[in-house]
């Protein structure tokens, strides 16, 4: 079993994601990776990054980089041709974002980041479906990153369609779908602007209680103390990020 400074390498992470379709454990036994009951695999939770950025300092990179896009003071760090080259080695981004498709919402800009620095994941919706569970299972497990943040932004349009409840064609249903169970704490009465906001907020808080309901890394690492996952909303009007609680 390759590793990565103690952890699971991407060529035996791929090969445990397709064996069977098993599941991975969400308990650590001593710091390996192993076999148990019925070929579940028991995950490692050592940093894959030599030099991990926790996950506090980690929401601060970013809550400081939106303050400087917002304020049209940005500093477009690791841009350059030495970084790029210096990344296409290896990466070890500080932060994993699971975030809306939407195309006014592009992570690295609204945080002033730059090469390297942010592994993101975009969905409409910024569904937490199993393709992107998946990803931020390798952030996380082999890359080492200790945050998550799932950002959603008001008058999300996949949101409003969810709110409408009205058949879609193709497989846009799919992330409709995936969105409704999130509304079964708003109060769909409301002015539509208020209920669109309530329904974005309920919709982060949902998807990122899916990511840890529904991956069993992901709860590993959270129990373990090296990962958290926070919601935060983007405002489209003003640019500003807002973490949710």
């Amino acid at each position: 079993m390759t590793r990565i400074n103690g952890f699971i390498g991407r060529r035996d992470f791929f090969k445990l994601a397709g064996t069977g379709g098993c599941a991975i454990a969400a308990t650590a036994f001593g710091g390996s990776l192993i076999w148990g009951k019925q070929d579940t695999a028991i995950a490692d939770v050592n940093p894959a990054n030599p030099n991990p950025v926790n996950s506090n300092q980690a929401l601060k990179y970013l809550l400081d980089g939106n303050q400087r896009f917002l304020h049209q003071r940005p500093k477009y760090p690791h841009q350059s041709l030495r970084h790029l080259q210096l990344v296409a080695k290896a990466q070890y981004p500080f932060a994993a974002i699971l975030g809306c498709a939407d195309s006014r919402v592009p992570a690295e800009i609204v945080f002033d980041r730059g090469l390297g620095d942010l592994f993101v994941v975009r969905v409409a919706g910024n569904v937490a479906s199993d393709m992107a569970i998946g990803s931020l299972e390798y952030a996380t497990a082999v890359l080492g990153t200790q945050l998550i943040v799932v950002l959603g932004h008001r008058r999300c349009g996949a949101v409003a369609e969810a709110i409408k409840n009205a058949p879609l064609p193709g497989r846009i249903g799919y992330v409709v779908e995936s969105i409704k169970p999130a509304l079964a704490k708003v109060n769909l009465t409301i002015g539509a602007g208020d209920r669109n906001d309530d329904a974005v907020i309920a919709n982060i808080q949902y998807q990122a209680e899916k990511l840890q309901q529904n991956s069993m890394i992901l709860a590993q690492l959270l129990h373990a103390g090296k990962l958290k996952i926070v919601g935060a909303c983007y405002d489209i009007d003003t640019g500003k990020v807002s973490i949710i609680t």
